[in-house]
């Protein structure tokens, strides 16, 4: 049985944590509010990139001679980007998209399909490696406050890698950001774009935005969502200048998502770990209390028993 000076020190142990879990918590909850700004000023942009290149690409009687854009009929080998983070104590946040990477490659292999690993983030980096996959290229020291330019980084191996033919696609897993307790799993394809989701999808919304700037916002006048759009120059060297910009921010608006997520997961962990000290130092404090009756009562029980003893 624990004794009385045991317990308290356990209790003094948990407080210690308590107040740790407390200061993470506020500290992700500081971070979520700029990460959560910063999706919002992205948002519009990268929506507006997406539909630009989609409309241009349906336009195009023909794709551009590029590279970047020449489609492989049987890929042979597939490259897996896993956005991570750089540091744990986030719930599930890194072990999903890890989880669902290591299973979208097991059914890449099965398909006699070999994978190139691409990983951003310590925790992805680290986990491939421990499973024996070593990685192509890994991109850390960012992911609390990702910047474009490390965006553009990890767009430029893809695309190099991509263009060299040392892969035949490229796939990006990552955290989605929902809201700070629900952070959503996405599986996307960026290479070849023939293939990426951006050709694919339901374009209901954007032609609500469209309508709506077509008709000043009201329900009067003509329905412009789908008005005949003039290139200048053609769509085919439009679409050549917006792919590249498209695979840069699509990766940047997953690092951001991804930041989002982690900070948001961080803060339910911690906060759910703040409220499970708080529930054990109350436990800790009844079970000192009632050892320390106990011994109360012992020492009374020994005071009686000795005066017994004397008459």
């Amino acid at each position: 049985m624990a004794t009385l000076k045991d317990i308290r020190s356990r209790i003094s142990s948990v407080k210690n944590i308590n107040k740790i879990t407390r200061a993470m918590e506020m500290v992700a909850a500081a971070r979520l509010r700029r990460a959560e700004q910063r999706i919002e000023e992205l948002r519009p942009y990268a929506e507006a990139i997406r539909k630009m290149t989609r409309r241009a690409s349906e336009a195009a009687e023909s794709l551009p001679k590029l590279p970047i854009l020449e489609e492989r009929e049987s890929p042979s080998r597939v490259g897996l980007l896993l956005v991570t983070g750089d540091r744990g104590l986030a719930g599930p946040f890194n072990s999903q998209v890890i989880r669902a990477g290591n299973n979208r490659g097991g059914e890449l292999r099965r398909d006699g399909i070999d994978v190139a690993w691409y990983a951003s983030g310590k925790r992805g980096a680290s986990s491939l490696s421990f499973r024996g996959y070593e990685p192509e290229d890994t991109f850390t020291g960012f992911t609390d406050r990702p910047a474009f330019s490390d965006a553009r980084g990890i767009a430029d191996a893809l695309t190099s890698a991509y263009v060299d033919e040392k892969v035949d696609r490229v796939e990006i897993l990552y955290n989605g950001y929902i809201s700070p307790m629900k952070q959503e799993l996405r599986h996307e394809t960026l290479l070849p774009l023939q293939q990426a989701d951006i050709l694919g999808g339901d374009e209901e919304d954007e032609d609500d935005e469209d309508g709506q700037e077509g008709t000043g916002g009201s329900g009067d006048g003509p329905d412009q969502s789908r008005s005949l759009w003039i290139y200048e120059p053609g769509p085919e060297e439009i679409l050549a200048r917006l792919v590249p910009d498209y695979v840069e921010i699509s990766i940047y608006r997953a690092l951001l998502e991804s930041t989002a997520s982690e900070h948001g997961a961080r803060m339910t962990a911690m906060r759910s770990a703040s409220d499970n000290a708080s529930e054990l130092i109350d436990d800790l404090t009844l079970e000192a209390n009632r050892t320390r009756q106990a011994e109360i009562t012992q020492e009374i029980m020994e005071v009686v028993a000795g005066a017994e003893g004397l008459q």
